[in-house]
C-alpha cells in the first residue's frame, strides 16, 4: 500500500452561507496521480485552496504524513511539499526562466546580493531534474504557455513538492505538448512525488489518472482507481443524468453557392494555397498542432491579420477582408480563443458585454441609447443562450467560463452574423456546460449559419463537424467526414509528419 500523504476529513467550508465544500473526505498517496473533476462551481478550487492553507476550513481535520495541522498556513503547506501550479502559473513575465526558478530560493536563504552563477546552476538543474532544456536567460512572458507549464514545475521541484496540484494544466496545450507534461508527470511520479490533477478533459483523466475523485454540489459523490470509471460513468457521477453523444449530419446542397468560399490564400510564410469552402448550415472543424497556421487562418479571415494574396468568396461575391470592419460588413464574427483577454470586458457587465456590438443599432434620433432596448436584448440573449447568473448587471469575471462562453457567443449573435469562427469554444469549460454548448453551435448551424471551428479537442470536433479539415506547416493536408473518420485515426493523422 503507498504511503498516505495528505488526508482530510469531513471538510467544510461556507461563504456567506454558501456551502462551498460538505464534509468533504479526501486521501492522496505518495507516488500516485490522483484525478479530481467536476463541473465548474463543483468546489474543486475551493478544495484546492484549503489544501494550499489559502482558505481555513470551517470544520474537519487535515493532517500531512499523519501530522494534523489546526489552523494551516500557506507557508507551512509550501514547507511540507504541497506545490500547487494555479492556471496563470504565478510566474513573473518581466523575469527570466532562471530567476523565477530560483529567486525563491535565494530570497529564503537570506542572501542580500544575489549570487547570478548560482540562480544559473540553480535553473538549470531543476529543469535537469524534468529532463528539459530550455533557455535560462529568455524572460518568461516569451516563452510559450507549455513551456510556462514545465518551468512552473522545475520551481516546484527546487521547494521540496512532494505533491503537485495542476489545475487545468492542459487547456492550452497542443496533443504534442500534452504527450511531453505526461512524461515529465510520469519521471516525477516514479521518483515518489504525489499528483493531483484537476481536468475536464476526460480522455486525459481516463489515460493519466491512478485515482479518480468526482465532486458535485461540494461534495465527492465518488471516487476509486480508474479502472471503475470510464466516460460515460464520469458524465454521469458529473452531473448527475446521462448525455448521450451526438453527431452533427449536413447534407449540402451543391445546387446553392457557397456561403463562403476561399480560393489559393497566402500570407508570409505562415499559409500557402489555402482553399475550401463553408456551406449555410454546415459546420466545419480546422485541427492542427501548434504552429500548423490554423489560429492565423482564422485571423486573416476576420481581418486581423489579412492575406498577401489569394481570394475570398462570401455568398459567390468576392470581398476584400483587409480588417475587422471589413469582416464584420461582410457577415464575419470571431469568437477567439482567449475569451478572458480577448473576448471579455471582464470588470463590465454581462449586459454591458451582450450589447457592445449593437450599441450603434441601438441609438435613438439624438445618439441616446433606450435603457428599454438595451434590457430587451440583454433579456433576449441571456434567455435564450441560459446564461445563469442572478443579475446581468453584475461583473462578467463572476460567471463560471462556460456562462462567460455564452456571453463571447451573445455579443456576436446579437450583431447576427452569417459566418461565425470558433477558436477553443469549450477551452476551460465542464462537461455539462461543454455539452449545451454543442447543442447552440447545432441549432445554430440548423438555422443556416456557417461555422469553423479552430480545436484541438478531437471528440469536440467529431462531434460537432460535419467535415473536418487538417492543416500542417500552413497549408491544409487532408479534408475527412467526420462519420468517416475516428478519434484514433484522426489523433495518428494530428501527429505524423
Amino acid at each position: 500500500m503507498a504511503d498516505e500523504l495528505l488526508c482530510l476529513a469531513g471538510i467544510s467550508k461556507s461563504f456567506a452561507g454558501v456551502h462551498a465544500l460538505q464534509d468533504v473526505d479526501l486521501t492522496i498517496e505518495s507516488g500516485r496521480i490522483h484525478c479530481l473533476v467536476g463541473e465548474n462551481g463543483c468546489g474543486k478550487s475551493t478544495l484546492i485552496k484549503v489544501i494550499a492553507g489559502v482558505y481555513p476550513r470551517d470544520a474537519g481535520s487535515l493532517a500531512i504524513r499523519g501530522k494534523e495541522y489546526a489552523h494551516l498556513h500557506p507557508i507551512e503547506a509550501i514547507r511540507q511539499g504541497i506545490q500547487v501550479i494555479y492556471q496563470d502559473f504565478s510566474l513573473f513575465p518581466n523575469l527570466t526562466v532562471a530567476e523565477n526558478i530560483a529567486l525563491n530560493e535565494e530570497l529564503a536563504d537570506g542572501r542580500r546580493v544575489v549570487n547570478w552563477r548560482q540562480v544559473q546552476s540553480i535553473a538549470a538543474d531543476a529543469l535537469a531534474q524534468i529532463e528539459v532544456k530550455l533557455p535560462l536567460d529568455a524572460l518568461v512572458e516569451e516563452m510559450s504557455v507549455a513551456n510556462k507549464q514545465l518551468i512552473a514545475i522545475a520551481k516546484a521541484l527546487r521547494q521540496n513538492a512532494q505533491l503537485i496540484i495542476m489545475d487545468e494544466p492542459t487547456s492550452a496545450l497542443t496533443e504534442r505538448e500534452i504527450r511531453a507534461l505526461f512524461t515529465v508527470i510520469h519521471r516525477l511520479q516514479a521518483r515518489g512525488i504525489a499528483f493531483l490533477f484537476v481536468s475536464h478533459k476526460l480522455n486525459e483523466v481516463l489515460e493519466i489518472s491512478e485515482k479518480i475523485i468526482v465532486m458535485r454540489n461540494g461534495k465527492v459523490v465518488s471516487s476509486g482507481d480508474r479502472k471503475e470509471y470510464d466516460n460515460t460513468r464520469l458524465i454521469f457521477e458529473m452531473t448527475g443524468h446521462a448525455i448521450a453523444d451526438k453527431f452533427y449530419e449536413f447534407e449540402p446542397d451543391l445546387s446553392q453557392v457557397p456561403l463562403l468560399k476561399v480560393e489559393a490564400l497566402n500570407l508570409g510564410l505562415i499559409l500557402h494555397d489555402i482553399n475550401f469552402e463553408l456551406r449555410a448550415g454546415e459546420i466545419v472543424g480546422i485541427t492542427g498542432l501548434l504552429g500548423s497556421g490554423r489560429t492565423e487562418l482564422a485571423l486573416s479571415l476576420f481581418g486581423l491579420a489579412p492575406a498577401d494574396s489569394g481570394r475570398v468568396f462570401v455568398d459567390g461575391k468576392p470581398v476584400q477582408i483587409r480588417s475587422i470592419q471589413d469582416a464584420i460588413a461582410n457577415g464575419i464574427g470571431y469568437v477567439p480563443e482567449d475569451r478572458l483577454t480577448e473576448g471579455l470586458f471582464l470588470e463590465r457587465s454581462i449586459s454591458n458585454n451582450v450589447v457592445v456590438r449593437i450599441l450603434d443599432r441601438l441609438r435613438g434620433r439624438f445618439g441616446l441609447t433606450e435603457p428599454g432596448q438595451i434590457n430587451g436584448q440583454v433579456a433576449e440573449w441571456v434567455g435564450s443562450l441560459r446564461i445563469k447568473t442572478a443579475d446581468p448587471e453584475l461583473p462578467v469575471k463572476t460567471l463560471s467560463g462556460g456562462n462567460q462562453q455564452r456571453v463571447v457567443l451573445a455579443k456576436w449573435l446579437a450583431s447576427k452574423p452569417r459566418i461565425m469562427i470558433l477558436n477553443g469554444p469549450t477551452i476551460g469549460v465542464d462537461v455539462g456546460s461543454k455539452g449545451e454548448l454543442h447543442d447552440m453551435m447545432r441549432d445554430l448551424a440548423g438555422q443556416g449559419m456557417g461555422m469553423l471551428v479552430i480545436s484541438d479537442d478531437i471528440p469536440e470536433l467529431l462531434q460537432t463537424c460535419n467535415r473536418i479539415l487538417l492543416m500542417r506547416h500552413g497549408r491544409i493536408v487532408a479534408e475527412m467526414r467526420s462519420q468517416d473518420t475516428n478519434e484514433n485515426e484522426l489523433s495518428a493523422r494530428l501527429v505524423e509528419e
